[in-house]
């Protein structure tokens, strides 16, 4: 389980709705930051600030490909931030 910081990092990185879109998008599959851009009809600069929260926090990774770096979601660190979620709702449950 992870320390309270990083449950607190997660959830700041997830409470924004761009970047909550990215990872919406980024489940369906890997997108590059100009297929983000068009498919969010905002730049480029914008959607690479997103991305760099979102790394920085563990909820996507960058792979080069060519050119182009693809980001793919990091599922594990989603499941952690949900199980850590429900553990709290479960708490003094009735």
């Amino acid at each position: 389980m992870l320390i309270l910081a990083k449950i607190i990092e997660l959830l700041k990185a997830l409470g924004d709705k761009r970047r909550l879109e990215i990872i919406e998008l980024l489940l369906q599959k890997r997108f590059c930051v100009r297929a983000l851009a068009k498919r969010l009809d905002i730049s480029e600069s914008a959607v690479s600030q997103q991305l760099k929260i979102l790394r920085e926090t563990g909820l996507v990774l960058g792979e080069k490909k060519g050119y182009f770096v693809h980001y793919t979601v990091q599922k594990e660190r989603l499941k952690e931030a949900a199980q850590y979620l429900y553990e709290l709702s479960q708490k003094n449950s009735r």
